[in-house]
């Protein structure tokens, strides 16, 4: 057989390599070696450095598990804090060197986990200085070798051996003491040797012979021992206490025994392992520890700049551009709808012509005619099943057959112009005339027909018994217009709040009957319309859009889109708008329309939703001649369709007084004067002997004879008396109080309240001011009660849901947002510059992980947010209140509104960082600083939505500006007692605050790791409730969200 020479070799090697690494994990085992040349041979040193980094790791292992024990609270993930800090596996040449030092020693000088878990338990007393520990048994008074003073470390007795796991007993070390090993720290009181952790640098120091310091550490040679030298690191602590060890600024250190200069193009920040790319477009020079950021954001500020003033000056122009779109749209289909029409006229008068001039038909002939086709057409329609029914199937063909918004347009302005032809063809009212706009009214007619009754109503005040209203009776019938008119503090806008529901803080007695019907007049409330005395319309809206907006929530929901249009396109040209239909309506600081037509664009709201009854309270007061013609012939046109129009108006013109059908006159106190049919009124008051002179308007005397202005009367009836002889007149049951009583004035007064009065005239200060409170609050009372009344629909209409008319507010939202840009822009601008001085002025500090800069960015975004999100709600509350009052879904309304805000809570934060974070340069992430900042705009929002509801606009503008200021001062205050951690945290700056903090104390580890851990003690900061405080955040946001919305319920006027 032969022999391999070679192989035999081969496997003679590696038969002495594997008894070579057996003898060194059984000497490991012991931590000694007899033979000390072996540790010179290359191919046995990296094999004992590895079993000595095996027995290092689990020493520093309990170390980290000690700490991650004792310091949850800034120990996230301990494995991954480990291994930041303690995972030398790529760099094991200290080992290396420490070996060869300590001749194989070194397993006998690092310490146990008892003496690191000593060492540790210094940082948890705040009395305790880090490089001086307390006495133990190797270094006390009776014993202090060499290897207790800083920078020195000692063995053990060979004989013993070493578990570097035992956690409870002190080994004696005291012999064959010698200074530290590098990439060691051996603290004063402790005889051994600890690692320094990644980033950290921990070279031998050398004495200065000057100060006498063992640099670059700070520890000087103990006196008495000349021959003493100066070791290795003496602490690891905080960065306060020692700085000295970690790597410095502008160098990095890939092992805790070599620093590296960082090269140009990277910069490299205290404490750092590696080098780290400069971001694209900034500068690094040579030994940097942060990025030239300044042209960076000079580009940043100026390219946002330039966005911004682009939207400041082109934000109208898509909204511009469409409306130009449409209005030609609709131009087209008014001229082909007219031509249309004057084709029709046209060819009916030629056909009328030939057939008179072949056939002699007289004219009365085609009168007998028309009256005839009339009558086939009231026959046709006069029931209301079949009118139903054509309805139904024409709404079924019309769903059938999609039509584009041009034929919509054109349908409509055709039905609009044959409307027109007819009224002027029946001008003159003959016979035929009415039959046929009593017919063509009826095939339009889908209203229900209300009749409002009222007898004896009488309306007190519950603070002080006043009346306003005083033994009302009469009825308000549908397709009329009533007018009410009377003196100043007659109670006319107070007879149309009783009549319509809205009268809060009073006591209402009498009957109102609904057709007959004693029933609550809010079961009606989706077909009853409301003209307030103020023109409260959205300025930033067209007076197209205002319209279609009120008919889009409140006409019936199954309603088509045509009909739509036609109802819309009927309420514009009847009110004539059409000329500024485009135009913005207008605000105080920007010009719109007029006066007059936005007086007309305010009860085109409520003529758009088709009403069986129509309030309006002082419809054509700053109103023109003209103009209150022109509103009076639309109202006539709504009560030829069976609308009941019930309107106060303040001494109108002759013409316009003529207009009206019936008349309600109140005198002072709220008493009925007259109640009838306008052309009676004169021949009543005649009969009193009051007759209006030759060229005085009627109503005019009559208001000057109820003030008592004019004398003269050629009466025996005086003005106090009028009511009473109303009362005879009619045949109602007269008071007793006013049978005895003449004047006027005593009548006011409820008679109960006045004999009290007097009784108690002398009252005290505090009896008179606790009954004010006390009527206020019980005022509040009724109006909270009135807000919350529900009753039982009978309006047989169902309007849309809260999810369409959410769609239909968010759209009108987004185009107020739109018009709006360039107040946008400005909060833009004013957080971009915020981000950019703050940024630039604060210096971040390693020590406090930013907090200084947080702090402030948590005022001033805030601050910002909060006072813009106030105009969300401030400015539109009087709109708000009458379109809740019609019907439409509050809740919709918030929610559309808090949608369109959660646009600018996403960008603000991103426009404030894209400045602060890249001046700042922060460790932690940019997504990080983004997420916090979008939780606390979203917190602050809400809390401005609350303060918007519940306070008025200066009182809620100051409160946010102050709110930030306190609550982030009372957060970041010393939590010394319990109560004050109690206060703290009801406080959202501490949420936020500590979310920061967190989220950029996590990107400190390694040689960091106790300065993160006293910083975080020190706040009272928990490392692991990040989560905890984004949600705190959210959770404040939307509970005051919801505190907001319920304020909305509550303080609404309906």
């Amino acid at each position: 057989m032969s022999v391999n020479r070679p192989y035999l070799l081969k496997n003679a090697a590696n038969l002495r390599l594997v008894i070579l690494v057996l003898w060194l994990v059984c000497y490991v085992g012991y931590g000694q070696f007899e033979d000390t040349h072996d540790f010179n041979n290359p191919a046995a040193l990296p094999l004992f450095t590895q079993m000595v980094y095996r027995k290092l790791c689990n020493s520093t292992a309990s170390l980290s598990h000690e700490l991650a024990t004792r310091a949850k609270f800034c120990v996230k993930d301990p494995d991954a804090d480990w291994n930041r800090a303690f995972n030398f596996s790529t760099n094991l040449d200290f080992l290396s060197s420490c070996i060869k030092k300590t001749q194989g020693d070194i397993g006998r000088r690092i310490c146990t986990a008892a003496e690191m878990k000593f060492y540790l338990n210094a940082f948890f007393f705040k009395s305790s200085n880090p490089g001086y520990l307390q006495q133990n048994g190797n270094c006390n008074l009776t014993s202090w070798v060499s290897g207790c003073e800083p920078g020195w470390a000692c063995s053990i007795d060979p004989t013993e051996q070493v578990v570097l796991q035992n956690s409870t007993d002190f080994p004696e070390r005291t012999r064959n003491c010698m200074s530290c090993c590098e990439g060691f720290f051996c603290p004063r009181g402790l005889t051994c040797m600890i690692p320094c952790p990644l980033g950290a640098h921990c070279p031998l120091a050398t004495l200065n012979k000057r100060t006498s310091l063992c640099e670059p550490y700070t520890y000087q040679l103990p006196p008495g021992r000349p021959n003493h030298t100066c070791g290795g690191a003496n602490v690891w602590a905080d960065i306060r206490s020692s700085g000295e060890v970690f790597c410095s600024a502008g160098s990095y250190c890939p092992s805790t025994t070599r620093k590296l200069a960082c090269d140009s193009g990277n910069y490299c920040r205290m404490g750092s392992t590696s080098e780290k790319p400069c971001f694209k477009l900034t500068s690094c020079n040579p030994n940097t520890a942060n990025q030239n950021m300044h042209a960076f954001g000079v580009m940043v500020i100026f390219g946002v700049i330039t966005i911004l003033l682009i939207i400041y000056n082109c934000s109208d122009q898509i909204l511009t551009t469409r409306e130009k779109r449409q209005a030609k749209s609709r131009e087209a289909a008014v001229k082909k709808a007219k031509a249309h029409q004057r084709w029709k006229v046209a060819r009916t008068e030629i056909r009328a012509q030939i057939t008179r001039t072949f056939s002699g038909v007289k004219e009365t002939h085609k009168i007998l005619d028309r009256g005839y086709s009339s009558d086939v057409g009231i026959s046709k329609y006069s029931s209301p099943e079949s009118s139903s029914a054509v309805q139904s199937s024409n709404e079924v063909k019309d769903d059938k057959i999609k039509k584009s918004s041009s034929q919509i347009l054109k349908d409509a302005y055709s039905q609009i112009e044959k409307e027109k032809a007819m009224e002027l063809e029946n001008k003159d009212l003959t016979f035929s005339g009415l039959v046929n706009m009593a017919t063509y009214s009826e095939v339009r007619k889908r209203r229900t027909l209300m009749e409002l009754s009222f007898k004896d109503l009488t309306l007190t005040l519950k603070s002080n018994g006043k009346h306003l209203l005083r033994c009302v009776t009469g009825t308000m019938k549908p397709s009329r217009i009533t007018a009410v008119m009377g003196p100043s503090g007659a109670g006319k806008t107070s007879l149309l709040s009783a009549l319509a529901g809205k009268a809060v803080g009073c006591s209402l007695s009498g009957l109102i009957l609904i057709n007959g019907k004693q029933e609550s007049i809010h079961s009606y409330t989706k077909i009853i319309g409301f003209v307030p005395q103020d023109d409260i319309v959205h300025g930033n809206l067209t007076v197209e859009e205002n319209i279609w907006f009120h008919a889009k929530c409140r006409l019936p929901a199954g309603q088509s889109k045509g009909d739509k249009v036609l109802v819309v396109e009927r309420v514009i040209d009847s009110l004539g708008l059409q000329a500024v239909r485009s135009c913005l309506v207008g605000t105080v600081e920007k010009r719109g329309i007029s006066g007059g037509q936005r007086k007309r664009v305010n009860v085109g709201l409520e003529m758009v939703m088709e009403p069986s009854i129509l309030f309006l309270d002082e419809p054509t007061s700053g109103l023109d001649s003209a103009s209150s013609q022109l509103l009076l012939k639309a109202l006539r046109h709504e009560a030829l369709e069976g609308v009941n129009v019930c309107m106060v108006v303040h001494q109108p013109s002759y013409t316009l007084f003529r207009m009206f059908q019936d008349l309600v006159l109140l005198a002072k106190g709220g008493l009925t004067v007259y109640h009838g049919p306008v052309k009676e009124v004169e021949e009543y008051f005649s009969g009193l002997g009051i007759i209006v002179p030759e060229r005085i308007n009627p109503p005019d005397y009559y208001i000057d004879v109820l003030e008592g202005i004019v004398t003269d009367l050629n009466s025996d009836v005086g003005y106090k008396e009028l009511p009473q002889r109303w009362m005879i007149h009619k045949g109602y049951s007269v008071p007793l109080d006013m049978q005895n009583n003449n004047s006027a004035k005593d009548l006011v007064m409820n008679p109960d309240v006045v004999s009290n009065t007097s009784c108690n005239a002398e009252q005290t200060f505090v009896r008179e001011l606790w009954g004010d409170v006390n009527s206020n609050f019980r005022m509040h009372s009724d109006k909270i009660r009135h807000n919350f009344l529900q009753s039982r629909d009978l309006s047989c209409r169902r309007n849309p849901s809260i999810w369409p008319q959410y769609k239909y507010f968010l759209g009108r939202i987004a185009k107020q947002r739109m018009r709006e840009a360039k107040l946008q822009a400005t909060d833009y601008l004013i957080l971009l510059l915020a981000g950019a001085c703050l940024g630039s002025l604060i210096k971040a500090s390693d020590e406090s992980f930013g907090a200084p800069g947080y702090t402030y960015t948590i005022i001033a975004v805030s601050l910002l947010c909060k006072i813009a999100a106030l105009r969300s709600f401030s400015l539109d509350k009087l709109h708000y209140w009458r379109e809740s009052a019609s019907g439409m879904s509050s809740l919709a309304c918030f929610l559309a509104k808090d949608t369109i805000d959660c646009f600018n809570t996403l960008v603000k934060p991103l426009v404030y960082l894209s400045m602060f974070y890249f001046f700042t340069n922060p460790r932690s992430t940019f997504f990080d600083n983004y997420i916090v900042l979008v939780c606390l705009v979203y917190c602050v929002t809400g809390i401005a939505y609350a303060l918007a509801i519940f306070l008025q606009p200066g009182s809620a503008q100051l409160v946010s500006v102050l709110l930030p200021v306190v609550l982030t001062l009372v957060a970041t205050q010393p939590k010394n007692s319990e109560a004050m951690k109690i206060i703290a945290d009801l406080c959202y700056p501490k949420w936020a605050l500590e979310a920061f903090v967190i989220g950029n104390a996590e990107k400190y580890y390694g040689v960091w790791m106790i300065t993160r851990c006293g910083s975080l003690m020190k706040s009272g900061y928990d490392i692991n409730k990040w989560n905890l405080c984004i949600m705190i955040l959210l959770l404040i946001g939307v509970v005051t969200r919801n505190i907001a919305f319920v304020g909305m319920l509550i303080l609404q006027k309906r």
